[in-house]
């Protein structure tokens, strides 16, 4: 699986035209995780659901499955990150997974202590499932961690799952390119570390991510996750189109046999991602500026992510104890958490994920980080 040295000149207008389009996805994306939020968690979208009955149910159920579009995304920025031409690393994968910790973990402790106050805020104003009750010192400390879930304590906000989920699975494919690394003993052996992903891949896809009690193991997203990093090496437009194919074959192949097995629709969802991100790496594009509000949005998205559930649940308390319970003005309400939701999650990025950022970067050399990788567990099993 061989790289050509030359440099192909659709590759720059393909490239950004291919994280324009990352962009526009997570932010569409985003959008339903904050839209579903509201409309699974309630009470508000309860109380709106007669206006829209079925546009409400399918936010509260199928709209989740956005969740595959940031695991695919998530893999595929983790190969260009880790090892941009598919070979085994001989980087130490104790640093790297500290500086993804570093990236991800600031940020989303200072999340979780607003979604605790949230919870303090609304539970003087309404009774409801979703508020949290005031948490441990053992908690928080699980939080801080990244194992809540694994530690089997109730998660302060709606996608904490997701930032630990995200940290496993960063740190397996460390792990496994520096084992293939090793394994490689400094010959040039292209083919090792997509043949070990494809490994991993069909592992995820025909035991793990068939079995529910493992959706607190990166094991279960990895089909999504591996999908994503075979997507950045069969798309880069430096390979020849022989190994593209043989790229191509590894992505596909194993995914449609374990859809024939068992289909479910959020792995359909992540091969249709995966294979979208792959050709756009290939073919030739007029380059496009029209990515404006994309960028921004993707730009914010995390931060979005991060504080949106704690926005949401003020208004939804603050809606339920001074507003009327009518179906026109809790409609109104969610629009509001919709938008604060919005407007919150610029702040933060600017207040507190942008600052936290350069700070990591200057004590561990990593880049901020400006993507987003989340959604609830509930959001992704038993599909």
């Amino acid at each position: 699986m061989e790289v050509q040295s030359r440099v192909v000149p659709a590759a720059a207008g393909a490239q950004q035209t291919q994280f324009g389009l990352i962009n526009l996805l997570k932010a569409v994306a985003a959008q339903l995780i904050v839209l579903h939020h509201l409309a699974f968690y309630g009470p508000m979208a309860d109380r709106a659901r007669p206006l829209m009955p079925d546009l409400f149910d399918w936010l509260a159920g199928d709209a989740r499955i956005a969740v595959q579009i940031f695991l695919v995304i998530g893999g595929f920025l983790a190969a260009k990150s880790l090892s941009p031409q598919g070979l085994g690393t001989q980087r130490n994968p104790l640093g790297t997974m500290w500086r993804r910790y570093v990236k991800l973990a600031p940020p989303f402790i200072v999340a979780t202590l607003l979604a605790a106050l949230a919870s303090a805020i609304a539970s003087a104003w309404m009774t409801h499932e979703s508020i949290s009750s005031a948490p441990s010192v053992t908690q928080l400390a699980a939080h801080v961690l990244l194992l809540h879930s694994v530690l089997g304590y109730e998660s302060l906000s709606a996608g904490a799952w997701y930032v630990a989920i995200d940290f496993q699975l960063y740190a397996g494919a460390a792990l496994l390119l520096w084992l293939c690394g090793r394994l490689s003993g400094g010959l040039h052996r292209p083919w090792l570390a997509p043949v070990m992903m494809t490994v991993v891949v069909v592992s995820s896809l025909f035991y793990f991510n068939r079995d529910a009690d493992w959706d607190v193991w990166a094991p279960y997203f990895f089909g999504s996750y591996g999908l994503g990093m075979l997507a950045w090496w069969a798309g880069d437009p430096a390979r020849k189109p022989r190994t593209v194919v043989v790229l191509f074959l590894m992505m596909v192949v194993p995914t449609l046999a374990a859809l024939t097995l068992d289909f479910r629709s959020r792995i359909a969802v992540a091969l249709s991602v995966a294979c979208v991100l792959m050709l756009l790496g290939r073919v030739r594009v007029r380059s496009s500026t029209g990515w404006s509000l994309a960028n921004w949005l993707g730009k914010n998205s995390y931060s979005i992510f991060l504080v949106h559930f704690p926005v949401c649940l003020v208004v939804n308390a603050a809606f339920t104890r001074f507003v009327p319970v009518d179906v026109a003005w809790q409609a109104v309400g969610t629009l509001i958490a919709w938008a604060a939701s919005l407007a919150g999650g610029a702040a933060f990025f600017r207040w507190v994920e942008a600052p936290l950022g350069r700070m990591a970067g200057m004590a561990g050399g990593a880049r901020p980080v400006r993507a987003f990788d989340g959604l609830t567990r509930k959001d992704v099993v038993a599909r």
